[in-house]
């Protein structure tokens, strides 16, 4: 079988080149930019440039394509660019799989999107979702609750950097993922039947609240979080003013989906059903706790190398005078 995954060079769809080229399957990556992505042709990956935005340079790519993964996807709350990649770039790309006739159509969309339309990037999922459906072509959709890698930007980094955390009081457990993980559902799909035209809620066993995530951060950086409690009321005013200003989209990105954690929607999974239908036992993905933990290893030990570094340069600055 050979693949044409989109969104190649981005969290997600590194993990899922790197799993479908040591699982045996021929690869191909749809990029914007070649010399950039040449790391996946180190992997064993071929690259063919194509833009979603860009229609016409889509049919070369799928010659010879019996299965397409689209990893591609854009801001939260960027309407404009969300347009472009989730809705103009997703419609494109299904037409063309379904002229190329693929066997399967692999899209990622967001557990409970269909529930906060008013977050442009969970509604453009959740219509692309019906439209796939009714598409005619064999699909498989994940929808994810979240990645521990989120979780760096989210909380690890605020806290080594002591910038603050924004939390609720409302917050509810979240079944995250290392995207490693989802790789491996996502290539383990394409094998299994039972998987086409199917959804499954994809997620880790233990879901986690967000003082949980905290809790674990604070314990393995040996730094104390400055945490502050908004409402939702103040998380919504504030994340629509954060839209007006470029240079605070990231943090209405934040707001946006403290704002969807915070809500009564369940971002739990049932894991049960992963294992029923995939065979993939819990005890074969990574949990959070040893994520964070190699993740504070490294970066501690990394800063602790740059002050040792910085000391020796002082004191040879000190004898040279």
């Amino acid at each position: 079988m050979s693949l044409l995954i989109i969104g190649a060079t981005g969290t997600l769809g590194r993990q899922i080149v790197r799993q479908a080229v040591n699982d045996g399957y021929k690869v191909r990556c749809l990029v914007r930019n070649i010399r950039k992505a040449n790391f996946l042709r180190e992997w064993g990956a071929e690259l063919v440039y194509g833009d979603l935005s860009s229609p016409e340079t889509l049919p070369d790519a799928f010659k010879g394509i019996t299965a397409v993964v689209d990893a591609s996807t854009g801001r939260p709350t960027d309407e404009l660019n969300v347009k472009d990649i989730d809705w103009d770039g997703k419609i494109a790309l299904l037409q063309a799989a379904k002229v190329a006739n693929v066997k399967r159509f692999i899209f990622f969309s967001i557990l409970n999107a269909d529930k906060y339309t008013y977050i442009p990037l969970m509604r453009l999922k959740s219509k692309f979702e019906y439209i796939l459906q009714n598409s005619g072509v064999p699909y498989t959709i994940f929808k994810l609750s979240g990645f521990y890698q989120g979780l760096i930007g989210q909380y690890a980094l605020p806290i080594l950097e002591q910038q603050p955390i924004y939390v609720t009081k409302e917050s509810m457990p979240v079944s995250y993922m290392d995207t490693s993980d989802v790789a491996k559902f996502c290539i383990k799909a394409l094998e299994l039947s039972n998987t086409k035209n199917s959804t499954f809620a994809l997620g880790s066993p233990t879901a986690f609240l967000s003082t949980e995530i905290i809790k674990k951060c604070e314990e393995l950086s040996g730094q104390t979080a400055k945490t502050n409690q908004l409402s939702i009321i103040g998380v919504k005013v504030t994340r629509k003013l954060a839209n007006f200003f470029e240079w605070s989209w990231n943090i209405a990105d934040r707001l946006a989906f403290i704002e969807v954690f915070s809500g009564k929607e369940d971002f739990s999974v049932n894991y049960s059903i992963l294992q029923e239908n995939f065979k993939i036992e819990a005890t074969e993905l990574l949990t959070l706790e040893n994520y964070l933990t190699e993740y504070f290893d490294q970066i501690l030990t990394k800063l602790k190398d740059l002050n040792y570094n910085q000391s020796q340069t002082v004191k040879r600055r000190d004898l040279t005078f």
